[in-house]
């Protein structure tokens, strides 16, 4: 048995609880990093796996990430995200999926400072940016379905589309049907 997919969340916030929850459910191990000793506790995560206290100049300091690594990062601000994100892409290894939380326009300005630095196109098109599937989410605990689909999309190979709209069972059974739409 190959041990189970990793989740590094970077950031101990109001999307990192339900994240936690939904990855833990999802078969993860999940690990929670943040500078902040009153976020990164026990009892906020109790279904990570680790929760630890990082500096976010080098969060992935003794964190291992390999093939099998799924890391979001969702900190409390946005240059820690995108020092994370640097120092990710700088690494040797690359995660399966990295996501980061972030506004069209801070994420266009987060690769564009990377690019400019030397971060070369492949690494940058590997960032899932901004996060999560567009499903509409706004509450936090949405927020983390959308992002943890989105993971599954990448992990699984899926399309994200909507199975009702790609297999039209609906329309082929109103078709087919007496009184429905081909009568």
């Amino acid at each position: 048995h190959p041990p189970p997919p990793e989740l590094v969340i970077v950031g101990a916030g109001h999307i990192a609880r339900p994240l936690c929850r939904v990855g833990a459910m999802l078969g993860f191990r999940v690990r929670v990093l943040d500078d902040r000793p009153e976020f990164a506790t026990r009892e906020r995560f109790p279904e990570a796996e680790e929760v630890r206290r990082a500096d976010f100049a080098d969060p992935f300091r003794d964190v291992p990430v390999g093939p099998d690594t799924h890391l979001v990062l969702v900190t409390r601000g946005h240059r820690y995200d995108f020092e994370a994100l640097r120092r990710l892409l700088l690494g040797e290894a690359l995660p399966a999926y990295v996501g980061m939380v972030g506004s069209r326009r801070r994420v266009r300005a987060a690769l564009e400072q990377l690019a400019r630095e030397g971060i070369p196109r492949e690494r940058l098109l590997r960032v899932y940016a901004p996060i999560g599937l567009d499903v509409g989410a706004e509450t936090p605990e949405e927020i983390a379905v959308a992002i943890a689909a989105e993971i599954v999309r990448v992990r699984r190979g899926g399309t994200g589309a909507s199975l009702r709209d790609r297999e039209r069972v609906v329309e082929g059974w109103l078709r087919d049907t007496p009184g429905g739409e081909g009568s």
